[in-house]
């Protein structure tokens, strides 16, 4: 009776797998923290090179004034860089991407429960997948699955917005000054915008 309690008994350590586990959930959240914040900064000298105004970022960023100016300060020893354009019609490899993520996200929103691109796009959201040609392979096949399986529900908006992003990913990228996430975030929140009613 004895021998029975203690093979019942929790052991009183962690496997290292257990350890393993945990600690790969932690470090994508810390991950992804740590880019969020890269790219909010890269977002405030974009906005400043805009014209906005310290408070307005703040504002927006939910910071505090100082370090805005703190973020700002920084990008005046910086090079000087003319301002990002934002029109839709871009051919640079990042943008393209932001687009597919943006259509994806309004495909996986719109059929949550039978998207296909669902998976692909929580993983990139979140951190836990990068935007590698691989990546970006994967995400273009279940996005063409999803239009296929979805063509009777969905606008033609998104076929025509995955036909031009697909044939410009397809092309040689152009060179551009502005980081590859900044762009990557700006074109994705444009094409979520356009594709709304």
């Amino acid at each position: 009776m004895e021998h029975e309690e203690s093979t019942h008994q929790v052991p009183g350590t962690l496997t290292e797998e257990q350890a393993e586990r945990i600690l790969a959930g932690m470090n994508e959240v810390i991950r992804a923290g740590e880019e969020m914040r890269r790219l909010r900064a890269e977002m405030i000298r974009v906005l400043a090179g805009f014209g906005w105004t310290q408070e307005r970022i703040a504002q927006l960023t939910d910071m505090s004034q100082p370090a805005v100016s703190k973020h700002m300060a920084k990008r005046k020893a910086d090079e000087p860089r003319p301002p990002m354009g934002v029109s839709l019609d871009q051919r640079d490899t990042p943008w393209l991407e932001g687009r597919l993520w943006g259509l994806a996200e309004e495909i996986s929103e719109t059929f949550h429960e039978t998207a296909r691109c669902t998976r692909c796009v929580n993983a990139l959201a979140r951190g836990r997948k990068r935007f590698t040609p691989q990546n970006v392979d994967e995400l273009r096949r279940l996005i063409e699955d999803d239009l296929r399986l979805h063509r009777a529900e969905l606008p033609g908006g998104f076929q025509a917005a995955y036909d031009e992003i697909s044939r410009g990913l397809d092309l040689p990228s152009q060179a551009t000054t502005t980081s590859a996430s900044v762009r990557r975030a700006v074109a994705h929140q444009i094409q979520r915008d356009l594709l709304r009613p």
